[in-house]
């Protein structure tokens, strides 16, 4: 799905009314019925809604979804920082239409106070829009102050009042926090970045219907990544077909003590699907990987750290996992990439190594996938004030190697060498804990030896490591979840989009 700045919806809103034969009002008839039809489908236990409208569209939302709720039987209050106030056109036509309603009190924020909230009273902020460009103030400040200390549900309609769309919010800044965020349409950057994400809460995308022709035709470089995307990414495995089809893996990883990363990536490698899987390790580690992944196998490379990477013909490597920094580790792995051309995938202690020295960063095979954290990717390019800085910065660094960066976060984003970003919306926090990383070193390997393209790999590999942890969470929860788990749902990823991409009759 493409994610356009505030400008481009805006321009769509306008492409969709000129274009598709509906007025504006229609228009905002249509998001606000979308709203409703969710609401009423997650909030049927929920009694009362209080409805927070502002002075421009997203107050005129606001207006429409609260005579839209009374209408399904809901008990609704609107309020208003001043019902006397200057609206836009279409929020003054749907403010006329909530007057018009004698069931639909119309109080002043003042009055917020002498309505007592119980649990099953539902929040719906629709003070600012993605129009917004400056700290809330005054009134509209207090009230959302407020608000966000009131143990309730609490619903954004389009964006959280007080977050910009496509960059960060002034630090410390009043921005309504909601629970849910009903958008229209379309992921807004600011909802995938740490900063601002954490007001958004759960983010559901409703279809309004905007032109699907200006869509098409306007250009992005920023996408989230969605199961329509996927589908089109994967390749089903033909009934005739035998593990020559399905390439070569080397994973060089583990060291004395850090043996379960070399497992975790191997067992990540078999379970995506890797024709041939060999784990490259120190000796110290022969027994455990014999017993734990008894498919792959087992090429020595040391004592108890590698010092030993040779190059192998129609394979591709994924290097990094636990193979600690001692002074031999570093050595070889740094002659290997200096006589190795193809891509490959580093992560870990790898990119450690590899951040020591700025010179080693043209060391990197063009078209290689690497998967630096925050502190990694720091290490290796250098700090960045915020999130958004950091993804420029990887967006220059991903063109000047000529390299895939998977920049780790909740919504990872994925950068290519011609500076599109994918971002990835499937994946949970039962992923912070160590050994996560492992498990994606081998699931990108093992598709990127499967044939996958460079960029396909590392968007299907994050999606299918982000997919797996959800199963995974559901399961177990978020805090007892662990890597291993994550594997084992890989599986169920691959059976239920085997089962959306098969031919039915």
């Amino acid at each position: 799905m493409k994610i356009f700045t505030k400008e481009q919806i805006r321009a769509c809103d306008q492409f969709t009314i000129s274009n598709d034969q509906i007025s504006s009002i229609k228009l905002m008839e249509r998001a606000a019925q979308s709203c409703v039809n969710w609401i009423s489908e997650h909030c049927k236990n929920h009694k009362k809604f209080f409805v927070f409208c502002g002075v421009g569209n997203n107050g005129g939302d606001g207006f429409a979804i609260a005579r839209l709720l009374h209408t399904e039987g809901f008990d609704v209050e609107v309020f208003v920082e001043d019902p006397k106030s200057k609206l836009s056109d279409d929020a003054e036509v749907n403010f006329e239409r909530v007057q018009g309603v004698s069931e639909i009190p119309v109080k002043r924020f003042s009055e917020l106070d002498k309505d007592p909230l119980d649990d099953d009273t539902v929040i719906i902020d629709a003070l600012f829009g993605t129009g917004l460009s400056r700290e809330l103030e005054g009134a509209y400040k207090e009230v959302v102050d407020y608000l966000n200390t009131l143990k309730v549900v609490k619903i954004s309609i389009d964006i959280p009042s007080g977050l910009f769309a496509d960059t960060t919010s002034v630090a410390g800044s009043t921005i309504f926090k909601a629970d849910y965020t009903l958008s229209f349409q379309f992921w807004k950057k600011s909802f995938l970045h740490p900063e601002s994400g954490i007001f958004t809460g759960k983010v559901e995308i409703l279809d309004i219907n905007l032109s699907r022709e200006y869509i098409s035709n306007t250009e992005t470089a920023d996408f989230s990544v969605d199961e329509e995307w996927i589908k089109r990414i994967f390749r089903p495995r033909p009934d005739f077909s035998h593990k020559g089809l399905y390439g070569k893996v080397y994973i060089v990883a583990g060291s004395f003590g850090k043996m379960g990363a070399a497992v975790l990536s191997t067992k990540a490698a078999l379970k995506t699907g890797a024709g041939l899987t060999f784990t490259v390790a120190p000796e110290c580690g022969y027994n455990i990987l014999q017993i734990s992944c008894p498919e792959a196998m087992f090429i020595k490379s040391g004592d108890q750290v590698t010092s030993k990477i040779e190059i192998e013909d129609n394979s591709v490597f994924g290097i990094g996992p636990g193979i600690g920094a001692d002074k031999e580790t570093q050595k070889v792995l740094l002659q290997f990439l200096k006589e190795y051309a193809k891509p490959l995938i580093l992560d870990a202690d790898a990119l450690n190594i590899i951040s020591e020295n700025e010179k080693n960063l043209k060391l990197i095979p063009k078209n290689s996938i690497i998967t630096p954290h925050p502190k990694e990717f720091e290490r290796l390019f250098g700090k960045s004030a915020d999130s958004f800085a950091r993804l420029e910065l990887a967006r220059q660094k991903a063109d000047e190697h000529q390299i895939y960066i998977v920049l780790k976060d909740h919504h990872t984003q994925i950068i290519t060498p011609d500076g599109k970003v994918h971002y990835n919306t499937t994946g949970n926090s039962g992923l912070a804990k160590g050994g996560s990383g492992d498990v994606l070193t081998g699931i990108l390997t093992s598709l990127l030896a499967q044939g996958y393209s460079e960029e396909d790999a590392a968007v299907f590999g994050v999606w299918l490591h982000g997919k797996a942890a959800d199963y995974a969470a559901e399961r177990y929860s978020k805090e007892s979840m662990l890597p291993t788990d994550l594997i084992n749902e890989l599986g169920t990823v691959f059976e239920k989009i085997n089962k959306k991409t098969a031919v039915k009759l």
